[in-house]
């Protein structure tokens, strides 16, 4: 189904509010994640089931790459101005990448989530969930 669902769509927070806030797609409710970038089985407030969204493992590997060339970059530009001791890179660069990783993992597992709910989209050959 293309465009907006008419039952589902009062309380929808957009993409952006999705992902940033944990939010579920339908209701709108803060209960996405039941860990760091865990997601919980289901919302407590609308029931609606994350476990059949497959977003897998892709966000992750995506975000390794991005964050780790932009942590590289500013490391080796920190490196070539100011010359610093390794300790301070060492005390930069691990907490930022680490927080930066959690922070994007989140972020792109819920919009990944969010889109796949709001295209109703489903493995290949199979025909979509049709809620009555």
């Amino acid at each position: 189904m293309d465009g907006p669902r008419p039952d589902t769509d009062k309380g929808q927070p957009s993409i952006g509010q999705a992902a940033l806030f944990g939010l579920c797609p339908r209701c709108g409710a803060k209960t996405l994640f039941e860990g760091v970038a865990q997601f919980s089985p289901k919302c407590d407030d609308c029931d609606l089931d994350y476990s059949k969204f497959n977003v897998g493992d892709g966000p992750a590997g995506f975000l390794t790459l991005i964050i780790g060339a932009l942590i590289v970059g500013l490391a080796l530009w920190l490196e070539v101005t100011w010359a610093p001791p390794f300790w301070v890179h060492a005390l930069l660069w691990i907490p930022l990448t680490f927080i930066a990783v959690i922070l994007g993992l989140r972020a792109a597992k819920a919009a990944l989530l969010y889109a796949e709910f709001s295209r109703n989209a489903g493995e290949a050959g199979r025909k979509p969930d049709v809620e009555e």
